[in-house]
């Protein structure tokens, strides 16, 4: 990394990726950034035939983004791209094959920041309440949320009887 560029880090959470995918997955993130270790593919119990790693990272200041776009071409793909931009503000992608992308600026703390005209366009809208979800990601929080549980091992299985 040259040494004019700023230095940034952060994680990739792979929900879930088709067993067939797992090294182009890899490649893609390795052509962007260093993946601070070799990565660890584990099922994922919430969808046969997936798989799923976390892959933290270190790179210039805008290699998170370079990362989404080129993880948004695989299919069936459920991602999440976290940049922690040193001395900076941050940014988040999550990707779902239903929703598309999602893209949002972070604080330091992690905080979602969101443009003055991004709310008031919210706000304007027929259902406000909604358009403010959207804003801030929840469709794609409500979409991810069952594969990052099943990353914690907080799966719980149901059975319906009778």
């Amino acid at each position: 990394m040259p040494s004019t560029e700023a230095a940034a880090r952060g994680v990739v959470f792979i929900h879930s990726c088709p067993r067939a995918l797992l090294s182009h997955v890899e490649w893609a993130v390795q052509r962007e950034v260093k993946p601070q270790r070799a990565v660890q593919w584990s099922a994922q119990p919430i969808q046969s035939g997936m798989s799923r790693c976390e892959i933290t990272w270190t790179g210039p200041r805008g290699a998170g983004a370079r990362i989404a776009s080129a993880l948004r071409g695989f299919p069936n793909l459920r991602f999440e791209v976290t940049e922690d931009a040193v001395g900076g503000l941050g940014e988040r992608f999550c990707f779902t094959p239903t929703l598309g992308m999602f893209r949002a600026a972070t604080s330091p703390t992690g905080d979602l920041l969101v443009a003055e005209d991004r709310l008031r366009a919210a706000m304007g809208q027929p259902d406000p309440g909604q358009a403010l979800r959207d804003v801030l990601g929840e469709p794609w929080d409500d979409e991810l949320e069952p594969f990052r549980m099943a990353a914690d091992d907080r799966v719980r299985w149901l059975t319906r009887v009778g």
